[in-house]
């Protein structure tokens, strides 16, 4: 993330992810507010982060859409942000258990830090990256 980036509709900043062959089409996914994940085509284990085989047994994998449910797995609140979150603090930097099965880091938006709680059912949102909204970055809110 860029020192330049913009606040969107969670108060966080977001800058222009970065692609490449690989995640490409979940960043694609994301702008349309569609949460996509990877998924082995012969074990079918969810796989994060994308890639184009899976780690458990080699096969390829494929991109599919997930429910955007999950469970906070674990959290901080960050009380003191850095260069472009540094006017953003507090704000709450989680994984969240998706209910596919993969872990994945994001934010919690939507409610105040102190009510976030481990266990607490989400569903994802997504922030608008840009005006034109051809990028967007997965949060995750208060189900």
């Amino acid at each position: 993330m860029t020192d330049n980036a913009r606040q969107n509709g969670s108060g966080l900043p977001s800058g222009e992810p970065v692609f490449d062959v690989d995640t490409e089409p979940y960043w694609r996914g994301a702008a349309e507010g569609r949460l996509l994940l990877t998924r082995c085509e012969e074990c079918s284990t969810y796989v994060w982060i994308p890639r184009p085989y899976c780690p458990v047994d080699q096969a390829p994998t494929r991109w599919v859409e997930a429910s955007g449910k999950g469970t906070v797995y674990s959290h901080t609140t960050v009380h003191r942000g850095e260069r472009s979150y540094s006017k953003s603090a507090p704000f709450v930097l989680a994984y969240v258990e998706l209910a596919e099965g993969p872990r994945i880091m994001s934010n919690i938006v939507g409610c105040a830090p102190d009510e976030v709680e481990i266990g607490m059912p989400v569903t994802v949102t997504f922030d608008p990256v840009d005006d034109d909204e051809q990028y967007a970055i997965p949060r995750f809110k208060p189900a």
